[in-house]
């Protein structure tokens, strides 16, 4: 089913860019590492682990609620209710990381808190390789799943770096409030020396 995306730019062929699938499967895997970082790393380095574990997982899920699940609900035969899922565990799964946040690494109670955001993305990885990212594959053409990745790297780019549960979820409102918010995001981030990249450990 074609999602009737803008065409690519012509640069490097018909299809430039990765697919939203091998995206996906990138960061998926990225985030399964810093939540291993975070549990199992030495505890003088677990604070700035923590950060760039919110920093992406932030970006991560933003991009994906801008246009990993439209898709899905456009294409997907009974894709609402695998997004309607989707997006509750991500409330709580952003809920989770704002409380760990909040405690800071020197909290006693840090670990629970952090076992518990990995525990949290570890779920939504497997939710999405076993279910939605199998599904989109075979519903929608490869060049519709180029457009996916390419927007959703974009629109990561300019995703809040800290998690916002109250923030709208589902487009267009995310789209509009989800740039507004990384703006102060970033300028904390300056402003605190917040480190926000796995690059940055």
């Amino acid at each position: 089913m074609s999602l009737k995306l803008p065409p690519l730019p012509p640069i490097g062929g018909p299809t430039s860019g990765r697919s939203v699938l091998d995206v996906l499967a990138e960061q998926h895997g990225e985030l399964l590492e810093l939540c291993h970082r975070l549990i199992e790393g030495s505890a003088a380095d677990r604070g700035r682990v923590a950060q760039v574990v919110s920093a992406t997982l932030s970006r991560h899920l933003s991009g994906e609620q801008q246009y990993l699940y439209p898709a899905v609900r456009q294409a997907v035969p009974h894709g609402e209710p695998i997004v309607g899922r989707e997006l509750a565990a991500d409330r709580d799964l952003l809920t989770a990381l704002r409380r760990m946040d909040a405690a800071g690494a020197a909290d006693p109670d840090f670990g629970r808190l952090a076992a518990g955001v990995a525990q949290g993305v570890r779920r939504h990885v497997a939710a999405g390789t076993g279910e939605s990212l199998p599904l989109l594959a075979r519903t929608v053409p490869v060049e519709d799943l180029i457009r996916i990745g390419n927007r959703l790297e974009t629109a990561e780019e300019a995703a809040p770096t800290r998690p916002h549960p109250a923030t709208p979820s589902t487009p267009p409102w995310n789209k509009m409030v989800e740039p507004l918010v990384a703006v102060a995001d970033k300028a904390r981030d300056v402003l605190t020396g917040r480190v926000t990249r796995p690059d940055d450990l």
